[in-house]
């Protein structure tokens, strides 16, 4: 097993990034994710912690694939006035797992709108561990209700 220095888990997160209240429960118990929101830049991303690796150390693909299903439509809400105030629940996405993101990396992401069209969001990103390229994922979204008033995100 890959053991990373005992502050690893406890770096300081990247300036002009903040915590992210989104997602609901399930986010909120495996987060927490943090978003960066400068003009046109939008990224997210979060520290790997212990309870999100694998036998071997590094992040288990399940916490990427979760990572990455936040990444791409919540980047596509800050990017798209067309569609961010729409819930756009996950038809298909595809991950390519590139590379490990060992304990302690701080996982990064940013995501681009493809397509919209009347019914369907199509998009893609990139995930880098401490700045290596680790996860390409491109989804189709369905765009659905409005997102309730007081849902958060």
């Amino acid at each position: 097993m890959t053991h990373a220095p005992e502050n690893a888990t406890t770096a300081p997160i990247p300036e002009g990034f903040a915590p992210l209240v989104a997602g609901g429960p399930y986010i909120q118990h495996n987060g927490p994710l943090y978003v960066l929101h400068q003009g046109k830049v939008v990224k997210f991303g979060f520290r790997v912690e212990p309870r999100h690796t694998n036998p071997m150390g590094n992040l288990h693909g399940g916490m990427m694939a979760t990572f990455c299903d936040m990444l791409v439509p919540l980047s596509v809400h800050r990017k798209s006035d067309q569609v961010s105030n729409r819930f756009l629940p996950t038809i298909s996405l595809q991950i390519d797992y590139l590379a490990p993101a060992p304990l302690g990396a701080w996982v990064e992401g940013e995501a681009e709108p493809l397509r919209i069209t009347r019914s369907l969001v199509f998009a893609q990103g990139l995930v880098t561990a401490d700045g290596v390229p680790c996860a390409r994922v491109s989804g189709v979204f369905k765009i659905g209700p409005e997102v309730p008033s007081n849902a958060v995100e």
